[in-house]
C-alpha cells in the first residue's frame, strides 16, 4: 500500500518526529496537516509550519501549515475544518504534539503539571475527536499516538509521575478508541522508541551532547510509523508498537543506519517493559547507565 493521496493531519509537525513522519508521506505524494504553534521562528529550536510545508511540497507531498495550540478545541476545530476544506477530508490523525518535564511530585509546579495534561492527554483526545467523523468516512483510515506502552513496573511508576501519567493518557485514549471505533473499521495504535531519538527538542532539553550522539536519528520513526499507516485498517490496531520490533517485522535487519555516532553505546529510551526483547544484534546501556 502508499500513502498517494491520503491526507494526514500531524499535530507537531514542525520539526522532529513529526516532521519526519509527515516528509516519508510526502515522498508517496501525501497531503500533509501541519498543524504546530510555531507559526514564525523560535528563538531555540529551528523549524516552523511554514518551513515544514515549503519540505513537505519539495519532498513530492501538498501541505496546509496551520498554526494551532491544541490546548483549545476551537482551534484544532477550525484546522479540522481547513484540512477538510483544502483536501476533501482526513485520511489519518497523527498525535504527535508533547509536553515534557520530568520533575518529582514534590518538585513539580501547578503550570507544567497542566501543561503537560492539556497539550498530551487533553490535546489528543480533542484532536482525535475532531477528526474522527472525516476518519469514520475514509478508506483505511488510521490514529496513531506517539506514546508509550503502559509499564507498571515501579521503575516507570515512580518515575516522573506526572510526566508518566500524561503520556500513558496518551496510550489509554488510543486503546479506548481502538475497541470503541472498531466497528466502524478506524484503527488506533501508539508508536514509540526503544532507543532515544535525538530530535532538536531532546538537545535543548539534554545538557550532555554526548548523550545525544546515543540516540538514534527520527528516520526510524517515521519509517515504523509508515509501515503501520500502510497495513488494513481492520487487521492492525489496538497494539502499542515498539519501533525496531516494528521494522524488524516489515524485514529490517540494519538497525545501524539509524544510529546518530555508531562508535557510541545506545541510549535506551523511556517506558520500554523488559518483556520487549530489542530486535537481535540491538544492544543498549543498562537502566543504571540511562540519565533519567
Amino acid at each position: 500500500m502508499s500513502l498517494k493521496g491520503k491526507t494526514l493531519f500531524i499535530t507537531g509537525a514542525s520539526r522532529g518526529i513529526g516532521l519526519a513522519i509527515a516528509l516519508k508521506a510526502a515522498r508517496d505524494g501525501a497531503n500533509i496537516v501541519v498543524a504546530a504553534k510555531t507559526d514564525s521562528p523560535h528563538p531555540k529550536l529551528p523549524g516552523t509550519i511554514h518551513s515544514a510545508a515549503a519540505e513537505i511540497e519539495e519532498a513530492g507531498g501538498q501541505a496546509l501549515p496551520v498554526a494551532v495550540d491544541i490546548r483549545h478545541e476551537d482551534q484544532i476545530e477550525a484546522a479540522v475544518a481547513r484540512a477538510v476544506d483544502r483536501f476533501g477530508g482526513i485520511d489519518i490523525c497523527i498525535n504527535n504534539a508533547s509536553a515534557i518535564s520530568k520533575a518529582s511530585t514534590a518538585d513539580i509546579e501547578p503550570k507544567r503539571y497542566d501543561l503537560m495534561h492539556q497539550i498530551n492527554v487533553r490535546g489528543t483526545f480533542m484532536t482525535t475527536r475532531a477528526c474522527l467523523p472525516h476518519l469514520i468516512k475514509a478508506d483505511n483510515p488510521h490514529i496513531l499516538n506517539m506514546s508509550p506502552p503502559l509499564n507498571m513496573s515501579d521503575e516507570w511508576l515512580g518515575a516522573h509521575v506526572a510526566y508518566t501519567m500524561s503520556k500513558y493518557g496518551m496510550t489509554l485514549a488510543a486503546l479506548g478508541v481502538a475497541a470503541e471505533q472498531r466497528a466502524n473499521g478506524v484503527a488506533a495504535n501508539t508508536l514509540w522508541p526503544r532507543i532515544g531519538v535525538a530530535t532538536a527538542a531532546i538537545e535543548f532539553t539534554l545538557a550532555d551532547s554526548e548523550e545525544l550522539r546515543k540516540c538514534r536519528k527520527p528516520d526510524i520513526i517515521a519509517d515504523a510509523a509508515y509501515w503501520i499507516l500502510t497495513q488494513p485498517a481492520h487487521e492492525c490496531t489496538g497494539n502499542c508498537f515498539i519501533d525496531d520490533t516494528v521494522l524488524y517485522r516489515a524485514g529490517v535487519r540494519n538497525f545501524d543506519v539509524y544510529r546518530v555516532d555508531p562508535s557510541m553505546p545506545l541510549r535506551r529510551g523511556l517506558f520500554i517493559p523488559d518483556s520487549d526483547p530489542p530486535p537481535p544484534g540491538v544492544h543498549f546501556e543498562p537502566a543504571a547507565a540511562v540519565a533519567s
